[in-house]
């Protein structure tokens, strides 16, 4: 007797074999991954109805006909539709249904997971009896709805903490972070890990064993008195709300209502606490925060799909070379050869510096090793693709190479004319200045279509922006593969118009010139500081002057101010603090105190900072008034920007913003916040501070033009 299939509207196809298992194919037409959508509620219930009435089938193995793809999620184009959240909590509803149907099953249910299983897919897997996943690399499981500003909506909150534990679940899902196979095993998230190759046949005899129990788990006595009883559990729940309000500052609802839908189900009953989970759902699908960062997410989307310049294919990368050892060049060679898996080449003028760039990624990848992330065979071979030498020996057949030396004019220049000399007629040379015009750099090549800004953001490991900047010369063949190379390694990169400061540093140098003035008027460093992260940024701009280099900030003002006006003058008092060897956390001397001054665990400012600028601390601003006076003037930078042709569009604005400086993304960035704030609001607020503290604060006229016709940037 051979396998048998019976089709259900294409996307879930039911194939019987001879030992009783029938496999539950999910595969929706026309899609490189499995999302689940609300019509599939019909079908599966259908499906399932068939399988009851089917005596000759004894058991199911829900899987995918995607390559590496379980299911990647939900399809939150539904969401979009929905104008009240009684509609977006009847979907909710809806989830919770087709899975609760699917917990009850009389039959045994296994999932088989290969690749992404997240969101809805990791709720799909959790409705299952069993779950076995592969152990390829790119198998992970995760929640990460918080990141759009809602929670898990189809019994995620009610299934996840029952599996795994209170605390592990609320990790999981206040983060969205991704646990990889042998972390799910352990945590018991899933019954088995193994080779791909033998994962259906795996899944085949758990579920022919029988009723499946639970995987056991080894719970800490720490963990047995927080979770086991009442008081321990409050403790538990307390603690983690003062820890998302410590991180979100109140910003994000997200988080507080999924710790409430796990305390209600705990504490109350599963189903109060799948009915809290439905109504939460509802509510935030309707917030501004999660339209933000649902229209961020397909802006990244949509963007990935793109190429730098339409219709002209990118050339391979097969091999990268890398100028500079320090920590730029360091982070660049990492992402290059762990990320894009491209062999990489780096040149110093020291072993020194070659061996601090190989101690980069080293330190990165053992880190992964120690943690059981990476086998050090894995670790071993990506470092085998790292070399290093302090001539151009291995250049010559390199495809394009990123410099990342010292931001120096004619250093770069000769950069250029060493690499045309040392490498073949093709090689792109991409330099990873943060001010200096590209078309500067170039003036002096032979192939100067050849020659691109690559701008990466520290640390690179990290930080997902890049900014691709062409010069009048650079080819569209320059472009595109440049683009195609940020993107294999990680980055999500925007093409922006070669000026000085480019797009993200043009645009956060008035931010950071506003904080430091105000500063001088008598604002405390902490309080300033405290202002902009209660408005949504990771950090400060005072610790972020530390982070960077009070020197790189003194490098870069005079080369904007030469090239786009006086608005750019940074404050000369300034100078002092470079002059007293204050560069920050590099000197361990800034506004903030370090090594052995500081306190552990306590950010604490060096209060000496106010003698040395001769300033007297009065504080009389408010805090809202404090990040107004910054944001305000970078939105006027941004639509100056935008009218330039800096940035292509309004979304490549915004997702600069925040991929590169951390612009709040609940808000959806510069120009998405523009228009919430209304242009007319932020003219009136510009020219009463121009009139008040100077020039600096005019309005620009594309933003006047915005104000008097009423036009948005979307």
């Amino acid at each position: 007797m051979s396998d048998t299939q019976t089709t259900t509207d294409n996307a879930f196809t039911l194939i019987r074999k001879e030992n009783g298992v029938a496999h539950l194919v999910m595969d929706v037409p026309g899609e490189t991954m499995n999302t689940l959508k609300a019509e599939f509620g019909e079908q599966i219930t259908e499906v399932f109805k068939e399988v009851r009435e089917d005596d000759s089938i004894k058991a199911v193995v829900v899987t995918s006909g995607k390559k590496d793809s379980f299911v990647a999620g939900a399809d939150i184009n539904m969401l979009a539709s929905c104008t009240t959240a009684e509609e977006a909590t009847t979907i909710s509803r809806q989830g919770q249904m087709i899975f609760d149907q699917m917990e009850n099953f009389p039959k045994p249910l296994v999932a088989a997971i290969n690749g992404a299983c997240l969101g809805g897919g990791l709720e799909l897997a959790l409705a299952c009896h069993a779950r076995v996943c592969s152990d390829n690399p790119k198998t992970a499981l995760g929640v990460p709805e918080v990141q759009l500003g809602l929670l898990p909506g189809s019994g995620g909150t009610q299934r996840l903490p029952k599996l795994v534990g209170i605390q592990k679940a609320l990790d999981m899902m206040l983060t969205g972070k991704q646990i990889r196979a042998k972390q799910a095993k352990k945590m018991g998230l899933v019954h088995d890990v193994v080779p791909n190759s033998i994962l259906l046949r795996t899944a085949e005899e758990l579920a022919l064993a029988g009723k499946v129990k639970p995987v056991k788990i080894k719970r800490s006595l720490l963990d047995k008195a927080l979770e086991g009883n009442s008081l321990g559990r409050k403790v538990l729940f307390d603690q983690a709300s003062k820890s998302v309000l410590a991180k979100t500052k109140g910003n994000y609802p997200s988080p507080l209502k999924i710790i409430d839908c796990v305390r209600v189900g705990v504490e109350r009953s599963p189903a109060m606490g799948y009915q809290t989970e439905a109504n939460h759902f509802g509510d935030l699908v309707m917030t501004a925060e999660s339209e933000q960062l649902r229209n961020l997410f397909f802006a990244t989307t949509e963007m990935k799909k793109e190429q730098g310049v339409a219709d002209v294919m990118p050339a391979k990368v097969n091999k990268a070379g890398v100028l500079g050892g320090g920590l730029m060049g360091g982070g660049i060679a990492f992402v290059t050869a762990t990320k894009a898996k491209v062999p990489v080449r780096i040149k110093d003028i020291s072993h020194k510096g070659v061996s601090a760039a190989l101690k980069y990624s080293f330190d990165i990848l053992n880190k992964k090793v120690k943690r059981r992330f990476m086998q050090k065979s894995e670790m071993q071979s990506q470092m085998a693709s790292i070399t290093g030498a302090l001539d151009y020996s291995g250049f010559n057949d390199a495809d394009i190479v990123v410099e990342a030396v010292f931001e120096d004019l004619s250093l770069k220049q000769k950069m250029v004319a060493d690499v045309e000399q040392h490498c073949s007629e093709k090689t792109i040379f991409a330099s990873n200045t943060s001010s200096l015009p590209i078309g500067q750099i170039a003036a002096n090549a032979e192939r100067p279509e050849n020659v691109i800004g690559l701008h990466y953001f520290s640390p690179v490991d990290k930080m997902p922006l890049a900014e691709i900047i062409a010069h009048e010369k650079t080819s569209d063949e320059t472009i595109s593969t440049t683009v195609a190379f940020a993107k294999k390694q990680g980055k999500t990169p925007i093409v922006v118009k070669d000026k000085a400061g480019f797009y993200v540093n043009r645009i956060l140098a008035p931010y950071m010139n506003e904080a430091a003035l105000q500063l001088l008027e008598g604002e405390p460093v902490e309080k300033l500081d405290k202002a902009l992260v209660k408005f949504g940024f990771p950090v400060g701009p005072m610790q972020l002057l530390d982070e960077v280099g009070i020197d790189i900030g003194g490098k870069i003002g005079p080369i904007l101010k030469a090239e786009l006006g006086e608005r750019f003058d940074t404050p000369s008092a300034f100078g002092k603090l470079i002059e007293d060897g204050r560069l920050g956390k590099k000197s361990n001397k800034g506004f903030y105190l370090y090594g052995t001054s500081a306190k552990k665990g306590k950010k604490q400012v060096d209060e000496s900072i106010y003698n040395l600028l001769g300033i007297t601390v009065n504080g009389k601003s408010s805090a809202e008034d404090i990040a107004k006076r910054c944001v305000y003037t970078m939105l006027n930078e941004a639509v100056r920007c935008l009218d330039e042709g800096i940035v292509r569009n309004a979304r490549d604005g915004d997702i600069g913003a925040i991929f590169g400086i951390g612009f709040p993304p609940f808000l959806g960035g510069p120009f998405r916040y523009l228009d919430k704030v209304g242009a007319v609001n932020v003219v009136a607020q510009l020219n009463q501070w121009a009139s008040q503290y100077g020039e600096r604060f005019t309005p620009c006229e594309a933003l006047v033009k915005m104000a008097e016709s009423g036009k948005t940037c979307y």
